[in-house]
C-alpha cells in the first residue's frame, strides 16, 4: 500500500497517532494548513479520508467516522508506536524484576521499529511536535537500554554503537558518560578521557557552560582510578537502569541539573488563564430556516455600533421549538472568525427544579479557561470578577442554553465588546441589559417539508404531498415533533407518510390534539415510544433515572443489569429514533448520551407507570454502585492499593472490564472530567434514601476533592450524605462525613472548625469499633496540633495513628504519619530519629507508587538538609521533588518547591538561578491566590536583590510585602520588609 505524499500522508499520521480515538476535522485542517486553511478545506479533508479508505481497503485497519471526525482503528501490534509502547512497558516490568538482559532485549526490539526520524517527510508543525516527542522517548529509550547492558558487563561490544550515537547527539551528556565508563572499564582510560574533553571543549564552545556535576565527578575518578568505577550501580544492580529515572542527588556543583529545570519550557502554570476552549456542542447537520432569525442574533452579537458593550441576544420560545439548535449553530458559524479565542456553553437548567448555580457555572468556567482549581475564589463576586478579567482582553463567545431567569445571567455576562453572549430561555427576559430579544415561533410550511426532505428523503416526500402537508400540520410545525416523526419514517423505508398520518391521527384522538403546545409533543413522544421494542422502552424509561449533564453508556448496562460487551448499544436504537441525544464523544472514543428537557419528562412519566417501585430502586443502586466501583478503582490506582479508603457496605455494579481500562486509563483525570455525575449519584442516592451508598459515594470522593480543589461541590455534597445517613440513623455513614467535613475544613484552613470536626468524628468511629477512621482522625489531629505548635501533642496523636494503621497493615496511612512525625522530630532536634521516619516515609511511599506523596516526603527531607547547611545534597532531593509535583500538575506543591530552591541557590552562591527560581515561585503563589505565600516568597526575593544592588526593585517589592504582612498580623516578618524598605528609602 502507498500512500502519496502531501495532504493524504499528514492526515494518515494525525489518525494512525491517536488510534482508537476520535481526531476532529479541526485538527486535521490545522494539521495539513497550520494556521492558514482555505475556504475548501474542510471538503479537502474528506476528500483525502475518502481516498485513504479505499487504500486501506485490503489491509486490516479501518476508517470510521465519528463525530466530531475520524477514527482510525487496528490491531495495536499493526501500529509501530503502539508496539514500541507495549515493548518498552514489558521492559520496565521485567527490568524491575532483575531480568535485566530481557529488558535490554526488548528495548532493543522497540528501537528497532525506527528505520529514520519519525514522520521523515511530513511537513506538519503539530505533528511535528508529536514526531519530536517520540523520537526523544525513542533516544531515552537507547540510553536505557546500554545501560542495562553496561550494567551486564557488555562494555567492549558497546563502544562502537555509543560513539557513533555520541556523534549524533554530542550535548547528551547520559550518552557521554556511557561513552566514558565502556572506554575505561574496556581498559581504554586515555580515550574515556579524551572523550570527556571532547564534550568539555564543546559545551564552552556552544553553550557557555560547564559539563554536568555527574560528568566532571565521573571524569575525576577515572583519574583517580577508583575502583568503584567497575563496581557502580550499573553492575550491582541492573534493575536500576529500567526503573523511571529520577534524578541523583548531587555531590558538587548543580549547575547543570538547576539550569536543565530552568529551561524547561513552559514555565511553571505559564498558560495559567490562557487556554482556548471549545465547549459547544456538536452543530445540526439538518438545520434548516431560521434564517432572519439567525442573522438578528448574528448582527446583535457582531455590529461594530455597539460601541464598547458587549453583544447579547436572547432566543426565547416555547419548548421544543429549536431555541439551542439555532443557538448552537448560529455560535458554529461565527467561532473562528468572529470569536477565535474561544466558545464557553453550559445548560443553565433553568427550566428544572434545580438550576445550576450562578458560582458554579462560574468555577466551570474560570477552569475552561486555565485557571487551577486551587486558585478560584470561594465567592460568587470574586469569581465573576476573575471571569471578567480573564475574557477583557479577549475575543470569546458564550453560550448560556436554558436560563431561568436575569439574575442566573448576569454574573455571566462578559465586560468586553469583543465578546458575545447567546442565551435561550423559555421565559421572555426581557431583563438582560443591552439585550437583543429574538423569539422563535414554529417552523412555516416551506421549511417543514425542508426538514421533512432532509431527513425522510425528497423522493418519499414529493411522491406524497398532501399527505406531508398533512403531516406537517398534524405535529402543528413544531420542530422537535416534526424530527422524530420524521426519523421514524426514515428507519421504516416501507411505510408510506399517509400511514403514519393515520397513526397521528389515531393518537391524537386518545391523547389530545397534537397542536395543544407540550401535549402535541408528548403525543408524537408517545407514539415513537409505543413502536419500540421492549428493552428499548425500558432503556428509555430507566435512563431517565441518570442524573448529570451527560452521561456514559455503561449506565445503561448497570440500570437494565444487561453485562453485554458494549452496554452503550442498548441506548442507540433511541438515539436512532431522535430520542437520545449524542452530546460527544468522551477520550476513550465512546458516545455521551443526554436527554433533551421535554423527552426526559416524558420518560419520567412512563418510568412511573409501567415501572414497579422495587425496579426502580434496584435500578438505582445499580447506577450509584456503578459509580462507586469505578471511584474505588480509580482511588486503588491513585494510591497504589486500597489505602486511606473508608468504605460502605453498598453493593457495587462493575461495568465490562474493558470499559474499566479505557476509561480509567488516567484515573484522576477520569474523575475531574465525571465530577458533575459522580455529584448528581450521590444527590440521587439521598434522594431515593440509598443512605449507605451516598455516604460510602461521598466518601471516596475525598481523593477528587482534596488534589483538585473544588470546595464549593465538596461542601454541597458532604451536606446531602450527611441529610441522608441522619435521616437513616446511619451512624457510620455520620462520623464518616463529619470526618470528610473535617479535611474540608483543614482545606480552607479554618482550623477550630476542623478540630471539632475531627474529635467529633473520632468519637464516633471509636463507638462503632472502627480502625481505619480513628487512625484517620488521629492523624489530622496531629497535624493539627503540629500546626498550633504543640509538638508534642502532635507525636502523641501520631504514634497512635500509626500503631491503628500498622495494625490493620495500611501502608499508605503508616507512610503519611511518618511523614508528619519524622518532620516533628526534626524541628524538636530529634534528628536520627526523625530522618528514620522520613527515610520509612519514603519507603512506603514508593511501596504504593503514589508520586504526590514521594513528592512530599522528599521536600522534608530537603528542607532538613538545607537547614543543616548541606545546599548541594538539598538541591538534588529538592530537584527530584519538583519533577515530580510538576509531573503531577500540582501548582501549590510547585508554588512550595520553586520558593525552596531559590532559597538553596541563593545559599550556594548561584544568585542568578535563586533570581530566577524565586520570581516564578513568586508568580505561581500569586497566580493561586496565597497571599501570606507571595508575600515570603517577595522577601525573599526583595533580601536578594538588595544583596545585587538593585535597590529600587528590592524596595519596591518590600514595601509592597510589608504591607501584606501587616494584614496577617506576621510582625517579624513585617519588620524585616520594613527594613529593607527604609535601607534605601531615605
Amino acid at each position: 500500500m502507498r500512500i502519496p505524499p502531501g495532504r493524504q500522508q499528514v492526515v494518515l499520521a494525525a489518525l494512525v497517532l491517536e488510534a482508537g480515538h476520535v481526531v476532529s476535522t479541526d485538527y486535521l485542517v490545522d494539521a495539513i494548513w497550520d494556521e492558514d486553511p482555505p475556504g475548501t478545506a474542510r471538503t479537502q479533508v474528506q476528500i483525502c479520508v475518502s481516498r485513504l479508505r479505499k487504500s486501506l481497503a485490503s489491509t486490516v485497519a479501518t476508517l470510521e467516522t465519528r463525530p466530531p471526525g475520524y477514527r482510525f482503528q487496528a490491531e495495536p501490534d499493526a501500529i509501530d508506536v503502539r508496539r514500541f509502547q507495549r515493548l518498552a512497558a514489558e521492559a520496565e516490568v521485567v527490568g524491575r524484576e532483575g531480568r535485566a538482559a530481557e529488558a535490554a532485549a526488548l528495548l532493543r526490539r522497540a528501537s528497532g521499529l525506527w528505520s529514520g526520524p519519525t514522520l521523515s517527510g511530513i511537513s506538519s508543525r503539530s505533528l511535528g511536535t508529536k514526531a519530536a516527542r517520540l523520537d526523544e522517548a525513542r533516544t531515552n529509550l537507547i540510553e536505557t537500554y546500554i545501560e542495562l547492558e553496561l550494567g551486564l558487563g557488555r562494555h567492549s561490544g558497546l563502544i562502537g554503537e555509543i560513539n557513533a550515537l555520541v556523534q549524533d547527539f554530542p550535548l547528551r551528556e547520559r550518552l557521554r558518560k556511557q561513552l566514558m565508563l565502556a572506554l575505561y572499564r574496556s581498559g581504554r582510560q586515555a580515550e574515556a578521557l579524551e572523550a570527556y574533553r571532547r564534550g568539555r571543549d564543546l559545551f564552552m564552545g556552544e553553550l557557555g557552560l560547564e559539563m554536568g556535576e555527574e560528568l566532571r565527578g565521573l571524569e575525576a575518578s577515572i583519574l583517580s582510578g577508583d575502583p568503584a568505577l567497575l563496581l557502580g550501580p550499573e553492575r550491582s544492580d541492573p534493575r536500576s537502569a529500567a526503573a523511571p529515572a529520577t534524578p541523583a542527588t548531587p555531590a558538587g556543583d548543580d549547575q547543570g541539573t538547576a539550569l536543565a529545570i530552568l529551561s524547561q519550557e513552559p514555565e511553571a502554570y505559564s498558560d495559567v488563564g490562557e487556554a482556548r476552549p471549545r465547549q459547544l456542542p456538536a452543530d445540526t447537520a439538518d438545520f434548516v430556516g431560521r434564517a432572519e432569525s439567525a442573522r438578528t442574533v448574528e448582527v446583535a452579537l457582531t455590529l461594530p455600533e455597539r460601541g464598547h458593550a458587549v453583544g447579547v441576544a436572547v432566543v426565547i420560545g416555547r419548548p421544543g421549538v429549536g431555541k439551542s439548535a439555532m443557538a448552537v449553530h448560529v455560535a458554529h458559524r461565527l467561532q473562528d472568525e468572529r470569536f477565535p479565542d474561544g466558545q464557553l456553553y453550559c445548560d443553565l437548567r433553568g427550566s428544572r427544579e434545580s438550576p445550576t448555580e450562578t458560582a458554579e457555572v462560574l468555577a466551570r468556567f474560570l477552569r475552561a479557561l486555565g485557571i487551577p482549581g486551587q486558585s478560584i475564589p470561594e465567592g460568587r463576586e470574586e469569581r465573576a470578577d476573575m471571569y471578567r478579567s480573564l475574557l477583557s482582553e479577549r475575543r470569546v463567545l458564550v453560550v448560556l442554553d436554558d436560563a431561568g431567569s436575569e439574575r442566573q445571567v448576569a454574573d455571566l455576562l462578559p465586560g468586553s465588546p469583543g465578546c458575545g453572549v447567546i442565551v435561550t430561555s423559555r421565559a421572555r427576559l426581557t431583563g438582560v441589559p443591552g439585550a437583543v430579544l429574538v423569539e422563535l415561533d414554529v417552523l412555516d410550511r416551506d421549511q417543514s417539508f425542508d426538514l421533512l426532505r432532509r431527513i425522510v428523503g425528497s423522493g418519499r416526500v414529493d411522491a406524497e404531498p398532501a399527505a406531508a402537508d398533512s403531516l406537517v400540520r398534524s405535529v402543528g410545525r413544531l420542530p422537535l415533533a416534526l424530527r422524530i416523526v420524521a426519523a421514524r419514517l426514515a428507519a421504516r423505508p416501507h411505510w408510506s407518510l399517509a400511514s403514519m398520518v393515520n397513526r397521528l391521527s389515531d393518537e391524537r384522538h386518545r391523547l389530545d390534539e397534537l397542536t395543544h403546545g407540550e401535549l402535541g409533543v408528548r403525543a408524537s413522544l408517545s407514539l415513537t415510544y409505543d413502536g419500540m421494542d421492549d428493552v428499548t422502552r425500558r432503556s428509555l424509561r430507566l435512563f431517565a433515572l441518570a442524573d448529570g449533564p451527560n452521561q456514559p453508556g455503561w449506565i445503561a448496562g448497570a440500570l437494565l443489569d444487561d453485562r453485554r460487551r458494549y452496554p452503550s448499544d442498548l441506548l442507540e436504537p433511541l438515539v436512532d429514533a431522535q430520542m437520545l441525544d449524542v452530546t460527544g464523544i468522551d477520550p476513550g472514543g465512546d458516545p455521551r448520551y443526554r436527554f433533551h428537557d421535554i423527552i426526559r419528562l416524558f420518560a419520567r412519566e412512563r418510568l412511573l407507570d409501567q415501572e414497579p417501585g422495587p425496579d426502580r430502586q434496584a435500578a438505582l443502586r445499580r447506577l450509584v454502585g456503578g459509580w462507586l466501583g469505578l471511584v474505588d478503582e480509580a482511588n486503588r490506582r491513585i494510591h497504589g492499593g486500597d489505602y486511606l479508603l473508608l468504605h460502605g457496605e453498598g453493593t457495587r455494579w462493575h461495568p465490562p472490564r474493558a470499559l474499566t481500562e479505557i476509561a480509567l486509563a488516567d484515573p484522576m483525570e477520569w474523575l475531574e472530567r465525571e465530577q458533575d455525575n459522580l455529584y448528581a449519584a450521590v444527590d440521587t442516592a439521598a434522594r431515593a434514601g440509598l443512605d449507605e451508598l451516598c455516604w460510602d459515594l461521598a466518601v471516596s470522593l475525598l481523593t477528587l476533592f482534596g488534589r483538585r480543589c473544588h470546595p464549593d461541590e465538596w461542601a454541597l455534597t458532604n451536606q446531602r450524605a450527611m441529610e441522608a445517613v441522619r435521616a437513616a440513623g446511619n451512624l457510620r455513614g455520620m462520623a464518616a462525613i463529619t470526618f470528610s467535613n473535617g479535611c474540608l475544613y483543614l482545606d480552607q484552613r479554618k482550623n477550630d472548625e476542623a478540630r471539632a470536626a475531627m474529635t467529633a468524628a473520632l468519637d464516633g468511629f471509636t463507638g462503632l469499633g472502627d480502625p481505619l477512621g480513628r487512625a484517620k482522625c488521629l492523624r489530622e489531629l496531629a497535624h493539627l496540633a503540629n500546626v498550633d505548635g504543640d509538638r508534642g501533642r502532635a507525636l502523641d496523636f501520631g504514634e497512635r495513628a500509626y500503631e491503628v494503621f500498622e495494625s490493620i497493615g495500611d501502608v499508605a496511612g503508616m507512610g503519611r504519619t511518618l511523614l508528619l512525625t519524622g518532620h516533628v522530630r526534626l524541628v524538636m532536634g530529634e534528628e536520627e530519629r526523625g530522618m528514620v521516619e522520613l527515610l520509612r516515609a519514603r519507603q512506603h511511599a514508593e511501596t504504593t507508587g503514589d508520586p504526590r506523596s514521594r513528592a512530599q516526603v522528599l521536600r522534608r527531607i530537603g528542607q532538613y538538609s538545607l537547614l543543616k547547611g548541606d545546599h548541594r545534597e538539598a538541591l538534588g532531593i529538592l530537584t527530584e521533588s519538583f519533577e515530580l509535583v510538576r509531573e503531577l500538575r500540582d501548582p501549590i506543591g510547585e508554588g512550595y518547591l520553586l520558593h525552596d530552591l531559590g532559597r538553596v541557590c541563593g545559599s550556594l552562591g548561584r544568585t542568578g538561578e535563586a533570581r530566577r527560581f524565586l520570581g516564578r515561585s513568586l508568580a505561581v503563589r500569586e497566580q493561586i491566590r496565597d497571599g501570606a505565600g507571595a508575600a515570603e516568597v517577595g522577601l525573599d526575593l526583595a533580601r536578594l536583590l538588595q544583596g545585587l544592588g538593585e535597590s529600587g526593585q528590592a524596595v519596591e517589592l518590600a514595601e509592597r510585602v510589608a504591607g501584606v504582612f501587616a494584614e496577617r498580623g506576621m510582625e517579624s516578618q513585617r519588620a524585616e520588609a520594613a527594613r529593607i524598605a527604609g535601607a534605601h528609602g531615605s
